[in-house]
């Protein structure tokens, strides 16, 4: 849905007008919205991991070699028809999968019997992917489900499998998966269409190749992408908890308006703003900035209609005194413009205290100083939409750092960081959203 813009002159509202009708009908009819999305920030092992096995063993190299990855993924809605797309953005060259499978899982590497279907790339078995370039599959039948998406299928897991046919060269990953997946030893050959999981030896917490799940979904479905940094990516949240706060939201907006709505991940642990340019051949852990990969992981989002936004603190911890709260605030201008060019609404969350963390970079009092100076342009500056004060609803106003309860780490156990919040943190940021703000469509599609 197009956003509506204010020129001034009747001309210019009349034309607004008609091409806020037009995006709301194109809205309005049927088709492929993105239900998982996994950022991918560059070549493994590059990145930030929570929770992640030694896999020296899975990956002598860094790369894959004739073995067959197990990916566990929860879609946010599942439907009938789905589809997959697989990325090669940071390969140097040209990767081959073949036996690609989908299946529901039933418990760690296993799948439920009788419900493993063969994935197809323009017909055929095979999936060839240049370097640079990402792949759809073919739409894929899961006659096991329902037709529409239903409660029935929420949170249901699917296992995404695929052999890799030769040696990969550099894998396009996501580290910080917060999720268990699996791979069978190198050189051990396909295993896809195995609904048992004994092949596959190794597990990891990160996502490799495969960045994203859309599902056919009726009129009028909305989809919310959480854009940010390891906050936003989950680390301090549950192991397999599915409690970071853009999950916690995805249950409050459901409750709200049913299957109507649809919220992804977009977030990397180490993210920032703005910065220098990104290199591959010289990865650094938190990939493209936003301003860098806005166009490949946000503007490629299928159906896309929100954009709720928390970054900055890495900006200000790894850039050193010399990063300014101005230098934030001209890359806010420049993703919300382009966003909103696209007609895509978008939601500021206002960045939450790392005040005294163990984080040096991140807890002194000058970071403090200049995320204060970033909130303040958030809530008052009128550059977004929407405000979300996960600042207010997460602060201790006696120490000005996180309150205690939200300290102690979800994930690996111990007092936490200071840094990012726990599984009782994320709750209390996706309770700061008002959900009124996604009403319109999700209203309008409901009476239809």
């Amino acid at each position: 849905m197009l956003r509506r813009t204010t020129f001034g002159t009747t001309l210019a509202t009349t034309i607004a007008a008609f091409l806020l009708f037009a995006g709301f009908a194109a809205a309005a009819d049927p088709g492929w919205v993105a239900s998982w999305t996994a950022a991918l920030h560059g070549p493994y092992p590059s990145g930030n991991a929570v929770g992640q096995p030694d896999l020296h063993f899975a990956f002598p190299e860094p790369s894959a070699n004739d073995q067959t990855f197990r990916l566990i993924v929860r879609p946010d809605l599942l439907a009938r028809r789905v589809r997959l797309r697989f990325s090669n953005v940071f390969g140097a060259r040209t990767v081959s999968f073949d036996n690609v499978f989908v299946g529901l899982q039933e418990s760690g590497a296993s799948i439920v019997r009788s419900t493993n279907r063969r994935v197809t790339f323009a017909g055929g078995d095979v999936l060839n992917i240049p370097a640079g370039e990402s792949v759809y599959s073919d739409a894929i039948d899961l006659d096991f489900l329902q037709n529409i998406a239903s409660w029935e299928t929420l949170g249901r897991k699917l296992s995404v499998s695929f052999h890799v046919m030769a040696e990969s060269g550099p894998m396009t990953w996501h580290a910080k998966a917060m999720a268990t997946s699996y791979v069978t030893a190198p050189k051990a050959g396909a295993h896809s269409r195995e609904e048992s999981g004994e092949a596959f030896l190794y597990s990891t917490t990160s996502w490799y190749f495969l960045n994203a799940v859309e599902v056919f979904a009726p009129a009028g479905t909305e989809v919310v992408a959480a854009f940010g940094d390891s906050i936003t990516d989950g680390t301090g949240s549950t192991l397999n908890g599915d409690d970071r706060w853009p999950d916690a939201l995805a249950r409050r907006l459901h409750a709200q308006y049913g299957t109507r709505v649809s919220v992804v991940n977009l977030g990397i642990g180490g993210n920032r703003v703005a910065g220098p340019t990104y290199s591959a051949a010289k990865p650094v852990p938190g990939g493209p900035t936003a301003v860098e990969r806005l166009e490949r992981e946000v503007l490629s989002v299928a159906g896309l209609t929100h954009v709720i936004w928390l970054e900055g603190i890495n900006d200000f911890a790894q850039g050193g005194p010399d990063v300014t709260p101005e230098t934030v605030i001209a890359g806010y201008k420049d993703v919300v413009g382009r966003l909103r060019a696209r007609g895509i609404k978008v939601m500021g969350a206002t960045v939450t205290s790392s005040l005294h963390s163990t984080n040096a970079a991140a807890g002194s009092a000058s970071v403090d100083q200049r995320r204060k100076a970033v909130n303040e342009f958030i809530r008052h500056g009128g550059l977004f939409d929407a405000v979300a004060d996960f600042d207010t609803a997460t602060i201790d106003p006696s120490s000005g750092g996180l309150r205690p309860e939200f300290r102690p780490d979800s994930a690996l156990g111990g007092p936490g960081d200071g840094l990012h919040p726990n599984r009782a943190g994320y709750q209390a940021m996706a309770n700061a959203v008002d959900l009124k703000w996604f009403a319109p469509i999700a209203e309008a599609a409901r009476k239809k």
